[in-house]
């Protein structure tokens, strides 16, 4: 798997277009996105279906319980990945995580740590997982006359037993694709913020600015952009209007975790997120209108 890809295209790395937000019975298209990169890299998605901001959220909970029996390890890994040649960095994650990260637990702990209301609801995260079981990755990179090419899967390997909140959960998460997908730096995603987001638009969002803001640092974005992080087509003029809102609405979500957001001419963002390792407190009244 390429890793110049994930250090050199962070926001790329979290694959455009590949979590979208639909509605309860909404049909969703097919899956095949084709993305290239400067540096010459080719990744590939495909699937059955487009994944949804649950199915972002419960591959975010999956990496983070795979990853919490090390959680030195994971800090380390991640000031490597800021500090290192990313290759480098990508190399000893996998001989300390191995080939997979494979989680081993229930439905209930999973359902704890992405906060889903209902411990026992075990078919809405079994479906999201079961989604993913499905979306394969080819990978190509190097010069024409000499492509490397690798394929894998999302999730490598799933197994159930029991319901409710005593469903046992057995998942293989294969870290590299998931690197692509997500981001490198996403390694250091506060999943209490996670937890405090309560609309898929503020899910989205959040996601795709934490693979270019570091904490500490800011970005300006167009609030176009920040549509394009949730919806894929093309509306009418009443539809784009509607979504405007409802992503301002998300950035009141995000402003409530302790981000700074400013809007220095209309329908233009500063945004800043918040360094690494604070208490989040959460503000109601951040100055931004739905207009």
């Amino acid at each position: 798997m390429s890793t110049e890809f994930i250090r050199r295209n962070s926001a790329a790395g979290m694959m455009p277009w590949l979590f979208r937000s639909y509605k309860n019975g909404d049909v969703r298209p097919g899956l095949s996105i084709i993305h290239g990169t400067s540096s010459g890299v080719r990744v590939e998605f495909s699937g059955p279906e487009l994944l949804g901001a649950d199915d972002l959220r419960v591959l975010q909970g999956l990496v983070s319980l795979a990853t919490k029996p090390c959680e030195l390890l994971r800090a380390e890994l991640a000031d490597a990945a800021m500090n290192e040649p990313t290759e480098r960095a990508m190399r000893r994650m996998k001989l300390a995580l191995g080939d997979d990260f494979v989680i081993k637990g229930s439905y209930a702990a999973l359902a704890r740590e992405i906060g889903h209301a209902d411990l026992s609801d075990t078919r809405t995260l079994r479906a999201c997982i079961e989604r993913m079981c499905k979306v394969s990755a080819i990978t190509e990179e190097g010069p024409e006359e000499a492509r490397r090419q690798n394929a894998s899967r999302l999730i490598t390997d799933l197994g159930n037993a029991g319901n409710g909140t005593n469903g046992r959960l057995h998942v293989d998460v294969n870290p590299q694709i998931t690197g692509i997908v997500l981001g490198l730096n996403t390694m250091r995603i506060d999943m209490d913020e996670v937890r405090a987001l309560r609309s898929d638009p503020a899910r989205l969002i959040y996601q795709r600015l934490c693979g270019w803001i570091c904490p500490g640092k800011s970005g300006r974005i167009s609030i176009g952009t920040l549509c394009s992080y949730v919806w894929l087509e093309d509306e009418t003029c009443a539809a784009i209007r509607q979504r405007r809102v409802r992503a301002r609405r998300a950035l009141q979500e995000i402003i409530g975790l302790g981000w700074q957001v400013e809007e220095y001419e209309p329908g233009e963002y500063k945004i800043t997120r918040p360094a690494a390792n604070r208490q989040i407190s959460r503000r109601k009244n951040c100055g931004l209108t739905s207009s």
